[in-house]
């Protein structure tokens, strides 16, 4: 440990260049969230995926534009490690009462590890742990804008006062009918309410900015009555000319699990102080980790830094080993989980199969065009490691084989630290939430004689293409091994090396055979370019067993017609952009719902 002094003008100077390489990210961050509110009101909805694609790539430019800084002002590779640590001291002193400290503090190590030797990697040089709270962190400043609003209805008042949630966002677009879309939300939450005696303290409070995504905005906040609380949100839509309307109330935590749910692309959200908001998020969804929400929020760094610690945490309370991941094993990706850990970890391998014509940095491309992509709740979101550290006692002799042989690139075995305890060190890898893949949910099911569990897998796993094709994605790899099943019922992809845009792909229908022998061949016998996709061909793959085919086709049969294909990817080239909610279509008001109806 070094001693506790601050003697070095450079190491403060280092610090305060950090962290001015900081706070210009999140100036330009918020100002980029700030724009989403003008590209809603206009419906720039094209400029809204394209903000929220580039934002991702903000925080690595400002990580290479603070290193690059260091190293030409103060040589900082170069500078004793007593320096180093007095760096870390003075930036937690320059941490005081600033607003965003956990991520700066995430920022400081970027820059940090990407100057310094992995051997100092501990709490000593970087923020292994946090230095600084972020409870009940506000910007105090006179005319700052708090966290949330509270509002004091009564059952008498409660129609002006959702009228006045609304408006109080100053939305520059007319509503079709405010007073009509409040009287519905009052209808949703009077029937939460009703037969409930109003206690003195009952209030509606809302995060005082709007959650933008897509071609949305949603109000996020939660009536509180007596030791009860309950979650909401509002979607706020364009309708067919145009106007505004509030498309639905959702209620509870089931609901807003969906709404920020790890499949989705991130929010676009205001924020002054993250925390807080992360904070009020947490107390309407206690079950999701904080990491999630960080994520959520468009916070991707925050919450893998979250992540990492809440994971060596687990590390340091379990005992169970790493193994094999149970299910068939893929072709690219050699996947790997701890049993007790709800994640699995996936390492691409170094050789592929003769019939997967792919690359490691095709397949990195692929997973980053998901992390950029609108998800649409069908594409699990993925956490990006390089250089990740594991006891060797944790590793499944099994488990460390297999590496050593599809893998062997990613893999060293080593004692760094001279203390005769040896590290896994993974290279490279991907983490993702664990989901059932669907075709083991699917057997569980067959032999439960559950058909009824059954039907709704496969009606849910039609709707997640349908969902894919609308977000202008084809899965390439349909078969049910690549599709997974959450905790709450939802079917979604994770099998990212074969993916590529629907307007990419060239749909086709299969020629007629020339002749007989053409149709007994085992052969194709027309051409087939590499984008070339025949949808009635899934059929024999995916439909073998009686079941699943009547209840696929009575549900999804469009699928296996390129008709189908084709229609939404002239769609998708005329510049439209499909509605795809984060909500169940019965939640939705009236009349909207019945005009999508018909």
């Amino acid at each position: 440990m070094f001693p506790q002094r601050l003697d070095s003008p450079l190491a403060y100077d280092i610090a305060k260049a950090m962290l001015d390489g900081f706070n210009r990210h999140y100036r330009l961050f918020r100002l980029e969230s700030q724009r989403a509110k003008h590209r809603f009101e206009t419906a720039d909805w094209h400029g809204q995926q394209r903000a929220q694609r580039e934002r991702i790539e903000f925080y690595d430019l400002r990580v290479r534009e603070a290193v690059a800084r260091l190293e030409k002002e103060f040589k900082a590779g170069e500078q004793p490690m007593e320096v180093w640590h007095q760096v870390k001291l003075h930036f937690i002193g320059l941490l005081i009462d600033h607003h965003q400290p956990e991520c700066a503090e995430t920022f400081f190590n970027s820059v940090t590890t990407k100057i310094l030797h992995r051997t100092y990697f501990h709490n000593d040089f970087i923020f292994v742990r946090p230095a600084v709270s972020t409870e009940y962190i506000e910007n105090d400043e006179p005319a700052a804008t708090p966290t949330y609003r509270a509002y004091y209805p009564t059952r008498e008042t409660m129609h002006e006062n959702i009228v006045r949630i609304i408006t109080n966002f100053q939305l520059r677009r007319p509503f079709d009918d405010l007073d009509r879309d409040a009287r519905h939300v009052l209808a949703a939450m009077g029937a939460r309410l009703a037969n409930v005696k109003l206690r003195a303290n009952f209030q509606i409070q809302v995060l005082s900015s709007l959650f933008f995504r897509n071609k949305g905005a949603y109000v996020v906040g939660k009536l509180i009555n007596g030791f009860n609380e309950v979650p909401f949100a509002l979607p706020i839509l364009h309708d067919d000319e145009g106007k505004l309307v509030i498309d639905a109330c959702l209620f509870g935590e089931d609901d807003l699990q969906m709404l920020f749910s790890f499949a989705r692309a991130y929010f676009m959200v205001d924020m002054e102080t993250p925390a807080a908001y992360v904070q009020f998020l947490r107390s309407l969804m206690p079950r999701k980790p904080r990491a999630e929400i960080y994520n959520a929020i468009g916070l991707a760094k925050q919450g893998k830094t979250l992540f990492y610690r809440d994971f060596l945490y687990h590390l340091k309370h379990s005992s169970d080993r790493f193994r094999i991941a149970p299910g068939i094993k893929g072709m690219v990706m050699l996947v790997f989980d701890l049993p007790s850990f709800p994640y699995v970890f996936k390492v691409i391998k170094d050789y592929y199969p003769p019939q997967k014509d792919t690359s490691r940095e095709q397949i990195k491309g692929k997973y980053l065009l998901v992390k950029q992509h609108d998800r649409v709740g069908r594409m699990a979101d993925t956490l990006e490691y390089s250089e990740v550290a594991f006891a060797r006692d944790r590793f499944d002799d099994d488990l460390l084989e297999e590496i050593r042989k599809f893998a062997p690139s990613q893999l060293e075995v080593s004692d760094r630290d001279g203390d005769g305890h040896e590290e896994v060190i993974i290279k490279h890898l991907y983490i993702e939430r664990r989901m059932i893949p669907l075709n083991i949910y699917l057997q569980e099911a067959f032999d439960a004689g559950a058909q009824d569990q059954v039907e709704r897998a496969v009606v849910e796993y039609g709707n997640a293409i349908k969902d894919l094709v609308a977000a202008n994605i084809f899965p390439g790899d349909m078969l049910w091994k690549n599709f997974g099943v959450t905790r709450n019922g939802k079917v979604v992809f994770y099998d990212y090396d074969e993916i590529e845009y629907l307007t990419d792909c060239n749909f086709r229908k299969v020629p007629a055979a020339r002749n007989e022998e053409d149709e007994l061949s085992g052969e194709v016998w027309y051409s087939v370019g590499p984008k070339d996709v025949f949808p009635e061909t899934f059929g024999p793959f995916l439909l073998g067993n009686p079941s699943v085919r009547e209840v696929f086709l009575a549900n999804h049969g469009e699928l296996l017609d390129p008709e189908f294909w084709q229609s939404h990817k002239q769609r998708i080239q005329a510049g439209h952009v499909h509605d795809v909610f984060p909500y169940d279509h019965d939640k939705r008001f009236a009349p909207m719902a019945a005009e999508a109806a018909a």
